[in-house]
């Protein structure tokens, strides 16, 4: 009886470890702006969720303290991996607004982030806000909670992961976002390389004219042009967003 005690009182231990370290990295719920409070309590009712679900660690015996500690972190090590390959993927949207703001030279016009409390670039905001508000109208932050659910069918409570593939997992997504921004801005980069040959011809047949003081509107107005046209194809990236998780995440 003490042992099944101690099972579940573990199990729920290491669960909470596990949810709490994901929720340190991953989208959404890593915002600043999110109360402390608001994280513990949706963690801790997680954790209870889960614990009621998830068969907890089949005990013998009472375990000693290194084997406590090695089951903590290795529920910990496993969380972070999995919050940061999420957050890395999430990240391709204002890894690719800013590199539309480069070139419609925005990207000294700076704001604060009502997300995450801190300077970040304008367009940068307004596009990634548009995202989330398109991830909470479709559900997509229930694929954050599906990860975590299916996370415990792969690595049961207590099992050691393999941190190697952990690590290929998390370098994998940092080169999967920086091709998937460079996708995403593929259209502003082509358009804005055909704006620079116009400028160039004007400024070749014109050379008394101030180009590139004439340009700077232009190319602000174009870039929102682009980017309200390109706006009703994010739900697009929704789904890509899900087959690059399930391609990246080691669950």
């Amino acid at each position: 009886m003490d042992t099944f005690i101690t099972g579940k009182i573990l199990g729920f231990i290491l669960i909470t470890t596990r949810v709490g370290t994901f929720f340190t990295t991953s989208p959404v719920f890593n915002w600043a702006s999110v109360p402390p409070q608001t994280k513990t309590a949706v963690a801790v009712l997680l954790a209870i969720f889960f614990a009621g679900i998830s068969p907890g660690p089949q005990l013998t015996a009472a375990p000693d303290t290194l084997q406590i500690i090695i089951w903590t972190a290795s529920e910990a090590v496993y969380g972070l991996a999995l919050g940061l390959v999420a957050y890395a993927i999430f990240g391709v949207v204002r890894n690719a607004a800013r590199i539309g703001e480069q070139q419609m030279g925005l990207n000294v016009a700076s704001e604060m982030d009502p997300l995450t409390e801190e300077q970040e670039n304008a367009l940068a905001i307004l596009v990634e806000i548009f995202f989330i508000l398109l991830l909470f109208a479709s559900n997509g932050h229930h694929i954050l909670l599906k990860i975590i659910a299916r996370s415990y069918d792969q690595f049961g409570i207590g099992q050691i992961p393999d941190i190697g593939k952990l690590m290929e997992s998390i370098l994998l997504s940092g080169s999967a976002m920086l091709m998937l921004s460079l996708q995403m801005s593929a259209p502003v980069l082509a358009i804005f390389l055909l704006l620079m040959v116009v400028l160039a011809i004007m400024a070749r047949v014109a050379p008394e004219s101030n180009i590139l003081f004439l340009s700077l509107p232009v190319r602000v107005g174009l870039g929102l042009l682009i980017y309200g046209i390109l706006m009703p194809f994010a739900n697009e990236y929704l789904k890509q967003f899900v087959l690059w998780l399930d391609k990246l995440l080691v669950i």
